[in-house]
């Protein structure tokens, strides 16, 4: 059975939003309660993320893919899975639920709604990281579509754990989840103006991942997917 358009839409913005309070959120709850140990923060930011990811892609899957990224949604397009209108959007209904979230978290926590980040995350090791992270990502997506589907929702939550510590950019791979990343002035939030080169190295790594899954699964990938 076909989903609509409009339920496929609603999942990706309920999704994207869930995702966005959970990050904001934990970081929030994570600085408050870590006094000043930053290693502790960002343990207490990552498993509520990978946590929820689990969850989400399990439950949100089946409507609509469980993309909650504009570059998954990419790749997905360019496999013949996704039409190039609903890939339009898609990536709106995912831009839209992400700050959604955003303002969610901030108003759970008694913060003020609107906020641009003053956190300042540039440069060549930041850019480098993010076009790892997204490279990494659809790898994991990708390989484990032609090994083991049902298992994604799990790969997907461990890869991003793990990513958030071997990466310095703690790994946004995800240009939704950057623009919705630089509306908080918290422990989760990027500059504005960071926000477009780790967009960019995001993109690069997605195409590099798409590369790497061709050549080392190659027709077998698509088949089994």
């Amino acid at each position: 059975m076909t989903i609509p358009l409009a339920r496929r839409l609603a999942s990706e913005a309920l999704g994207t939003g869930i995702l966005l309070a959970t990050v904001v959120g934990s970081g929030i709850m994570g600085e408050k309660l870590a006094a000043g140990n930053t290693a502790i923060a960002l343990l207490g930011n990552t498993l509520p993320t990978g946590a929820i990811l689990v969850v989400l892609i399990t439950v949100l899957g089946p409507i609509s893919g469980a993309h909650f990224n504009p570059v998954v949604s990419g790749v997905m397009a360019m496999r013949r899975q996704l039409a190039v209108p609903e890939l339009t959007a898609y990536i709106i209904a995912q831009v839209l639920g992400a700050i959604a979230g955003v303002l969610l978290a901030h108003a759970m926590f008694d913060l003020p709604l609107l906020q641009a980040s003053m956190k300042v995350r540039t440069g060549s090791g930041q850019w480098i990281a993010e076009a790892v992270a997204t490279c990494g990502l659809i790898l994991a997506i990708l390989g484990t579509l032609r090994a083991k589907p049902d298992f994604v929702p799990v790969a997907v939550g461990l890869y991003i754990t793990s990513a958030y510590w071997f990466t310095a950019s703690t790994s946004f791979a995800n240009p939704a989840v950057t623009l919705a990343r630089s509306l908080t002035d918290t422990f989760a939030g990027i500059r504005p103006i960071d926000a477009p080169g780790f967009i960019l190295a995001q993109l690069a790594g997605a195409a590099l991942g798409v590369t790497l899954s061709g050549y080392i699964f190659g027709d077998d990938n698509e088949a089994r997917s």
